[in-house]
């Protein structure tokens, strides 16, 4: 018994124990790209519209979905402005985002079924292809006030999130 331990004691120094990383990079299946800028019209001196019957352009961002079912498309129209002057008076906000064209007739779907939240829009990307959302954005000031001449920009956040 006592052959058999210093054998055992022998060997193990021999023994060598290593840790090896196995590491990979995942890039999404989920593209997204501003296809059009928007631009805020405006109509009356206290509305700013993306509307193009108030002279505004609707900002048009394009998910391209590699893998059906995977993910889903989350957009969130303004309601704050990430520049403007000084405003003394509450902006009252309004917008909505919808499906515009797409690659799938099939996709249609994405409209009937999305989910709306606060100034949210969450949309299922149950099919592969490309899908264009169109946001529409209104900023109404006070009441019977003009907004202040200057420039005002205000951001829709589009993700897309994996499922």
């Amino acid at each position: 018994m006592k052959k058999s331990l210093l054998l055992l004691a022998a060997i193990l120094p021999l023994h060598a124990v290593a840790n090896v990383p196995i590491q990979g990079t995942v890039e999404s299946k989920c593209v997204i790209q501003t296809d059009t800028s928007g631009i805020y019209g405006n109509p009356n001196p206290s509305k700013l519209s993306t509307d193009a019957t108030d002279g505004g352009v609707q900002p048009i961002i394009r998910y391209d979905i590699l893998a059906a079912d995977h993910y889903k498309a989350v957009l969130t129209y303004p309601n704050s402005f990430s520049s403007s002057p000084v405003l003394e008076d509450v902006v009252d906000w309004e917008g909505d985002v919808t499906v515009g064209e797409t690659s799938e007739a099939g996709m249609a779907a994405f409209e009937t079924d999305k989910v709306e939240y606060n100034n949210t829009v969450e949309f299922n990307l149950t099919m592969a292809g490309s899908v264009w959302f169109e946001v529409f954005s209104t900023a109404d000031y006070g009441y019977d006030k003009s907004f202040p001449a200057g420039d005002y920009t205000a951001m829709v956040l589009a993700e897309c999130i994996a499922q």
